[in-house]
């Protein structure tokens, strides 16, 4: 049974609220106080938007800033009582994460994936565990902390909404006094507490934290929660706050020497080791000259699967791997490790390492309610902005991957591929930050569709989550599964490349589509529709009243005239000609698929056959190698793939 409050608690609370707006400053918020607002935020559409009014009366702070600060770490969402990626819970992400975080294997050191996927080299197979840090930091404990300013049990603040709420508020009336501000009625005068209330320990953290919470109460917002809620911010385009009072916050200043990240986030270095060790053995990247040396065409979307700490432990270990970006849950916080000019050992597959950058986020895969926060997304969309439009990087899906779209570089690699961010990652509201929402872009009877299903009803059943076979909690998810006829029925596509049966297993990319990626159509039939995948038709639920897809158009492959067949690859390679003296011819290795005549796939860049050869730490020895062969990669399956354009014929799609 839910704890209740009572008319008593409620007026004590208010008359402690004003005695502690004098002198008296935080302790005498430590005291039990009711902070809950009513607890129907789940029983009544109306139900949270009253529980942020009721909160914001009793702690006496400006309802759209409790708004605000709720928006950007959940869209007020309260994901059923489940934690976030870093043990945050409900609508305020209020942190308990002795409570919720659990151990983790090392993401890199997972599976049969080699970090760098370069076949010229002996596979790495970092062994590294994930360390576990001593004390956690206290942006990882705010809700014990909300337990005592409330008087509240911590299993409310996590279950209850209102009650979550009304500790996010007692948070911030807290953080205001501690700064010996007045709990104004006057959203401008809560900057401070705001940057305070994300739990960083710096002021750039702070305060692209805190813009950005005043950057919704300009813009306003609404939405219905997963919970069915209608939430509302009335827009305030004209509110310009007190960031004078940053400087007193007491929080460190960053060191971002040396980074390579917009003005609009918070950023410091953190390097990954260029380092020799061993019997000639180097860690844990390659330097490089890019991109005058080569193109940075991709970046690649990870999550952690650890916390924060444990992580940033592991990329400065010479004997780990590496990559370019790490984003923090919490605040959006990131951290630079290898300059983009270097070559990190992230994607599994070499030719891309070598032409891209790699993003680690903050998160786990199998967990569908260890949901990431609005403030991670916004920061990392933030940062890909930066870096699309400093290397000329197109914001799609074939340029703006996951390491699940990543192809194994060979046919024996194919199946340990990593496959990750996984079905939970919203795809969709990240491209809408990014400025490139996806839109239908032909009409009814277009040769191309982009995948678009509506992420929060979007559920498709997925199991081994937390156990083999056992189902995942139910979710909102970026992925269409796949089936062999336009029925539910028929059996799943299979994946001739990963082998055995298709299931509905977390990690299991046999027979889905994500969101943003494009298809060729093959086929429509009453509410379904069907696209080539693998060298197979696919078909996929398309309903007119829940669309899974919209209408686009794009440029398309097939097998030139006379060819029943061509390979498929996962790396563009250059022909054996084109290597000098001094460095190995790499074999232009088909994968075990084929592109069939009839079959058309929607094709991206037109590239040269390119290899980096960086096999010795010593950097003279290294080599970009450009072969005269030309390839396009296509969206042939879950990953993208190559296909040499000698063996294809281009055209523009029908609108």
């Amino acid at each position: 049974m839910r704890e209740s409050a009572t008319a008593t608690d409620r007026a004590a609370g208010h008359r402690r609220l004003r005695r502690a707006a004098g002198a008296v400053g935080t302790a005498a918020l430590l005291v039990p106080l009711l902070g809950a607002a009513p607890s129907d935020a789940g029983t009544s559409a109306s139900g949270l938007q009253r529980a942020f009014a009721a909160a914001a009366a009793e702690y006496r702070v400006p309802q759209s800033v409790l708004l605000g600060v709720s928006y950007l770490q959940s869209r007020w969402d309260a994901h059923a009582g489940a934690p976030s990626v870093t043990g945050g819970y409900g609508p305020m992400h209020l942190t308990d994460a002795r409570t919720a975080l659990a151990e983790a294997p090392p993401h890199h050191s997972e599976g049969t994936e080699d970090p760098r996927g370069d076949s010229a080299r002996a596979p790495l197979r970092p062994e590294a565990k994930m360390p576990r840090p001593s004390d956690l930091p206290a942006r990882l404990r705010t809700l014990p902390r909300a337990a005592e300013l409330t008087g509240l049990a911590p299993g409310r603040l996590r279950d209850d909404a209102a009650a979550n709420v009304a500790g996010g508020a007692a948070l911030l009336a807290a953080a205001q006094q501690d700064l010996g501000e007045p709990l104004s009625d006057d959203p401008a005068d809560w900057y401070g507490a705001v940057a305070r209330f994300s739990g960083a320990d710096d002021t750039a953290t702070g305060a692209a934290y805190a813009d950005d919470v005043f950057d919704v109460l300009r813009t306003g917002a609404q939405r219905v929660t997963d919970a069915g809620q209608q939430v509302s911010l009335a827009a305030r385009p004209g509110l310009a706050a007190d960031t004078a009072q940053l400087a007193r916050t007491g929080l460190r200043t960053l060191d971002t020497e040396g980074t390579e990240c917009p003005t609009t986030v918070s950023c410091e270095w953190i390097p990954a080791p260029y380092e020799e060790f061993g019997d000639g053995d180097y860690g844990n990247h390659d330097t490089g000259d890019r991109p005058r040396s080569q193109d940075i065409d991709y970046i690649v979307v990870h999550d952690t699967e650890g916390a924060w700490e444990g992580v940033l432990d592991l990329v400065q270990d010479p004997t780990y791997v590496s990559w370019n970006y790490s984003l923090r849950s919490t605040d959006g916080h990131i951290a630079q490790h290898v300059k983009a000019k270097d070559v990190a050992w992230h994607a599994g597959n070499w030719y891309v390492n070598a032409r891209s950058v790699g993003l680690e986020h903050e998160g786990f895969l199998a967990n569908p309610d260890a949901w990431y926060t609005e403030a991670m997304y916004r920061s990392s969309a933030r940062l890909v902005k930066y870096l699309a439009k400093k290397y000329d990087i197109p914001l799609d899906r074939q340029h703006i991957i996951g390491h699940d779209n990543v192809p194994g570089p060979t046919t024996a690699t194919v199946g340990g591929m990593h496959t990750d961010p996984g079905p939970y990652w919203d795809w969709r509201h990240y491209f809408a930050l990014l400025g490139r929402p996806f839109e239908a872009t032909a009409g009814k009877d277009a040769d191309v569709v982009t995948i678009r299903p509506d992420y929060a009803t979007n559920q498709p059943g997925f199991t081994g989550c937390v156990a083999k076979d056992e189902p995942c909690a139910a979710h909102g998810s970026s992925a269409v599964r796949l089936y062999s006829g336009p029925g539910e029925t028929y059996p799943l596509i299979k994946d001739v490349g990963i082998g055995g049966t298709p299931g509905t297993g977390v990690n299991d990319l046999s027979s889905r589509v994500s969101t943003g990626q494009q298809y060729a159509v093959a086929g429509r039939e009453g509410d379904w529709t069907a696209i080539w995948y693998l060298g197979q038709k696919a078909w996929f639920k398309n309903a007119k009243k829940n669309r899974a897809a919209v209408n686009a158009t794009g440029l398309l492959v097939t097998p030139r005239e006379g060819l029943t067949s061509i390979p498929v690859y996962g790396r563009a390679y250059p022909e054996a000609s084109a290597y000098p003296a001094g460095v190995p011819a790499q074999a232009v290795s088909p994968l075990p698929y084929q592109l069939l005549a009839g079959q058309r796939y929607v094709a991206g860049d037109k590239v040269p056959g390119q290899y980096y050869y960086a096999v010795t730490f010593d950097e003279a020895d290294h080599r970009v190698v450009v072969g005269k062969d030309q390839y396009y990669e296509i969206q042939f399956g879950h990953r993208v793939a190559f296909v040499r354009a000698a063996d294809v014929r281009a055209e523009r799609s029908a609108g």
